[in-house]
């Protein structure tokens, strides 16, 4: 009888040994006062939220040369944490150009008003549902925050995502929106073949109707914010701006040593005029500058 108990009792350990990488880290629930920002884990059994304990939120004050997304952006946000009605968000464009960094920065600016924001990678789109019965009601606001969007055609998280926005049944609270960045305006790759009046366009009968499948995940976000390249001021502009965000000091040497990183880099943009700027302040701060 030992034996047998003896036994038993060692497959019992070995299921859960195998068991173990699968479950959540044990970890108390999040205390939301003093936690801005989480991450979305994936676990065997649904999920789980892991706090940000520095999140990186740029100045405000850093972010030039996109004045009308940002202020469309401010007053959609502040719709929401004032509780009243406020539209899901989409940034498209160019990348590098700040799309990621006006959602981060809106953190700081409304954290004293209860907004937090979740980050979600796409491939965890599916646990939408999961993500938002962890979320606690009023008075928190929660921004799900989706960076660098694009899909192909049969991707389940998609579809997820198409619910969430407007379709399903449930929908999301009023207290949680989603923001998403994408370099690509309709999240989806497309085709010149597609613009082709045919009916044979990948034996589908009517190609339109896939091509209008194609838009209306873009659609479902009732703003859509769109960044374009900056030219030669305008990336001076930002790279003056972040050099002071930074402390360090505008010289009239900076402006050449800028255009020349810019060239090095292959392009113009708001991340590469950060990326300048740590540069150069740090040159400045250690003295050799």
């Amino acid at each position: 009888m030992t034996a047998a108990l003896d036994a038993f009792l060692a497959r019992a350990q070995a299921l859960l040994d195998r068991l173990e990488p699968l479950l959540p880290p044990a970890s108390p629930a999040l205390d939301w006062r003093q936690t801005l920002a989480a991450r979305w884990r994936r676990g065997g059994f649904g999920g789980w939220l892991e706090p940000v304990p520095a999140p990186d939120c740029p100045p405000w004050s850093a972010l030039r040369r996109i004045e009308a997304q940002k202020q469309a952006l401010e007053r959609n946000t502040r719709q929401f944490v004032a509780g009243l009605p406020a539209n899901h968000a989409l940034l498209a464009g160019s990348r590098g150009c700040g799309k990621s960094s006006l959602v981060r920065a809106l953190l700081a600016r409304h954290a004293r008003q209860g907004l937090r924001m979740v980050e979600v990678d796409k491939v965890d789109l599916i646990d939408l549902p999961h993500l938002i019965a962890r979320l606690p009601r009023a008075p928190w606001r929660f921004i799900l925050f989706a960076d660098d969007l694009s899909f192909d055609a049969h991707e389940p998280a998609y579809k997820a995502l198409k619910a969430a926005l407007d379709g399903s049944l449930a929908g999301l609270p009023d207290n949680v929106l989603i923001y998403a960045t994408s370099n690509r305006r309709h999240l989806m790759p497309e085709f010149f073949a597609e613009n082709a009046e045919t009916r044979h366009l990948g034996g589908e009968v009517r190609p339109g109707e896939g091509i209008e499948e194609k838009l209306s995940l873009a659609d479902r976000f009732g703003l859509v914010l769109t960044f374009y390249p900056f030219d030669q001021d305008d990336y001076l502009d930002i790279v003056a701006a972040w050099v002071r965000a930074l402390g360090g000091r505008v010289s009239a040497d900076m402006r050449a040593a800028a255009l020349q990183w810019a060239i090095a880099r292959g392009g113009r943009s708001g991340r590469v005029a950060r990326q300048f700027a740590a540069d150069w302040v740090g040159q400045q701060r250690l003295g050799v500058r």
